[in-house]
């Protein structure tokens, strides 16, 4: 860890981030970046911004209450392993990827009964909310297939609050008058304003809705392997929570970050031809420094235009070369004896750190309990959009 005015920072500083996060600091109470840290809207992804009164919906950014869920099956990596390709045909065929719902399974869930759909930002969303849960989008979202270092194996899926979260987010940034663009102030607003207390409340439905989802997700894809679950580990990384502080309560916003509290387990997935973990806090200074928070992935390195470069969709003209090319990803996947459905050269490990790297930097405050290695990889495919993907 260095501290870059006040400022604590795991990782190699980067430059765009540490500008974004030195602007947040102008009106939090407490911040830190985490190792994994890149520029996002207003608030850099790995960050971690506080507020004794306020809130911040730029914070949580717009895909609220993305995060991690990781299951144990009672199921031999051998298994796992011997029929792989079937098994992610089925996988691939029976979770909708990108929009949309390949299958016909209708999921639901006593939130649709909360009282917080009453809010004016909810209220028209209920519905698409239905049909979403259960999908999982596209971007950097996935349905993974690993091995421990006992040969077990794990479920791990990275996904969010869908259109429900992003649709809450543009409503209240629109309603507290945000600014477009990377580089502006965050959108701030007290928590005790009715604004404030509606933001939280409909920023809640959307953590149980992304709940909701990894769990339905996590135990559909158990059935499918005919395993029961034995444990699971959960925890958003788009999210902000009451929390206390050096006796302080604060609302700790998380963006791109884990909370890891000692003891607290949480699953961070690296990229789709390397290892991830399941880790745990431990209680030190730097912990306290960090807000009990950890890293969420490896990073991103290289931007998604950056990686895949541009082509005119109507003449096919390569307007700009990638940096990544489909040989480079087969590589990885090659060495990496991956079992892939979908993905694009934007998320080729290529664009990433490496995560053994990143949580080196984090290693006095968290401690790794499994190593996952990944045998089957199911993302949304090259050219699905979907506007609610990050």
């Amino acid at each position: 860890m260095q501290v870059l005015d006040n400022i604590p920072i795991w990782g190699a500083p980067e430059e765009g981030a540490v500008s974004q996060i030195r602007t947040c600091a102008k009106t939090a109470d407490r911040v830190a970046l985490m190792a994994d840290h890149h520029k996002g809207y207003a608030v850099p992804i790995g960050g971690v911004v506080a507020y004794k009164d306020s809130i911040s919906p730029s914070g949580v950014g717009f895909d609220i209450a993305c995060g991690n869920k990781a299951v144990l099956l009672d199921m031999p990596g051998s298994a796992l392993r011997k029929d792989i390709s079937p098994i992610m045909d089925s996988v691939w065929q029976t979770i909708s990827f990108g929009v949309g719902r390949r299958n016909e399974e209708r999921v639901d869930h006593s939130l649709f009964d909360s009282g917080a759909w009453k809010c004016q930002a909810a209220s028209p969303l209920k519905e698409m909310a239905r049909q979403q849960l259960g999908t999982v989008g596209s971007g950097n979202h996935y349905v993974d297939l690993f091995t421990d270092e006992q040969d077990r194996v794990w479920v791990g899926v990275h996904f969010g609050s869908r259109g429900l979260g992003h649709k809450i987010a543009t409503w209240f940034l629109k309603k507290a008058g945000a600014c477009d663009g990377m580089d502006v102030e965050p959108c701030v607003i007290p928590a005790h304003s009715d604004l404030g207390a509606q933001y939280i409340e409909c920023m809640q439905l959307g953590g149980e809705y992304a709940y909701a989802g990894r769990d339905w997700v996590c135990a559909r894809i158990a059935a499918l392997l005919g395993a029961p679950i034995l444990a699971e580990v959960h925890n958003h990384h788009n999210f902000a929570w009451r929390e206390t502080h050096g006796g302080e309560q604060l609302w700790v916003v998380r963006k791109g970050a884990t909370p890891a509290f000692p003891g607290q387990k949480g699953f961070v997935g690296g990229t789709m031809g390397e290892t991830s973990v399941i880790l745990e806090g431990i209680e030190n200074d730097e912990a306290k420094y960090s807000l009990y928070s950890t890293v969420h992935g490896a990073g991103r390195v290289m931007g998604r235009m950056e990686a895949k470069g541009k082509v005119d969709k109507r003449t096919g003209e390569v307007k700009r070369a990638g940096k990544v090319t489909q040989e480079m990803m087969n590589s990885w996947l090659q060495k990496s004896h991956v079992e892939l459905r979908g993905a694009g050269l934007d998320e080729s490990p290529d664009c990433y750190k490496r995560l053994p790297e990143v949580l080196a930097e984090h290693s006095t405050s968290i401690r790794i309990l499994h190593t996952l290695t990944p045998v089957g990889v199911a993302m949304a495919g090259a050219n699905e959009f979907d506007p609610y993907k990050d």
